[in-house]
């Protein structure tokens, strides 16, 4: 049974999503402040950092393709908190002290954090005027649920927090539970978009129910992501610290030759 579960893991193991198609490391960042309630103009560095490091860990263990730019803040936030440890020579003036190394990550953050606002801001408005001036729906489209909202609200660290919730309450390996020979990504979704069929919307936690090893569960969340990156499912929150819903998007699902068959193996 073991070398089953290990034959399993390794078949299924080299796929990756790249994460850089939902979210970068300043929308981790964020991710953290907000998550914690830290004041972003006095982060503190050394919380910050280890959380950042826990989340890198986090997304390596689930098999998301961590881009460069991830490590490179994961150098800079190493690299103010070490500055910041270092004690202070109180022989040297203040105004020959220097800035404050947290100074030009938080100048990023909050412009980024406005740039994103003000997408959201203008996605908004033209949600409204798509109100007002309708138009006949597209061949094949169909109206998601009332209110919804996309990864713009929840993002992929929201579905991390969310996955780790899950994997929390699954922590062993069932001993008795086998795990089929061909469990892929594509497999999985095929499985997610028949528990949506007919349904306006299921609960992220929903998705995973039917199984309790691992790498069932990874496997999904994998497959998950890879149907919002296709724009064929889409996840959102009805009311805030409400249960995540995912529904159909209501679009084509791509055809397998718009695919990369090498990525599925």
């Amino acid at each position: 049974m073991d070398n089953q579960l290990e034959g399993a893991g390794q078949t299924e193991l080299p796929y990756q999503v790249r994460i850089e198609n939902f979210e970068g490391p300043l929308d981790l960042l964020l991710h953290l402040i907000k998550k914690s309630e830290i004041n972003i103009y006095d982060i503190p560095i050394a919380l910050i950092t280890g959380q950042y490091l826990d989340y890198l860990e986090t997304m390596t263990e689930l098999n998301l393709s961590v881009a460069g730019e991830f490590l490179v803040m994961a150098a800079t936030l190493l690299q103010i908190k070490s500055k910041m440890l270092l004690p202070v020579d109180e022989t040297v003036k203040d105004e020959d002290d220097g800035p404050d190394p947290r100074e030009e990550l938080v100048r990023r953050l909050l412009e980024y954090k406005s740039y994103k606002d003000a997408a959201r801001q203008l996605d908004s408005q033209e949600r409204m005027w798509r109100e007002i001036y309708t138009r006949a729906p597209a061949p094949q489209e169909e109206e998601g649920p009332a209110g919804e909202e996309t990864l713009d609200d929840v993002s992929l660290f929201d579905l991390v927090d969310a996955l780790q919730g899950i994997l929390n309450r699954n922590p062993g390996k069932s001993l008795m539970e086998i795990i089929p020979d061909n469990l892929t990504v594509r497999d999985r979704m095929n499985t997610i978009l028949e528990a949506l069929e007919g349904r306006e919307s299921v609960s992220f936690a929903a998705l995973f129910e039917a199984s309790s090893h691992r790498l069932v569960i990874i496997v999904t969340f994998l497959a998950l992501l890879e149907l919002i990156r296709l724009r064929t499912a889409r996840v959102y929150q009805p009311e805030n610290f409400g249960p995540i819903l995912v529904s159909r998007n209501f679009s084509l699902v791509p055809e397998p030759a718009e695919l990369d068959d090498s990525e599925w193996r």
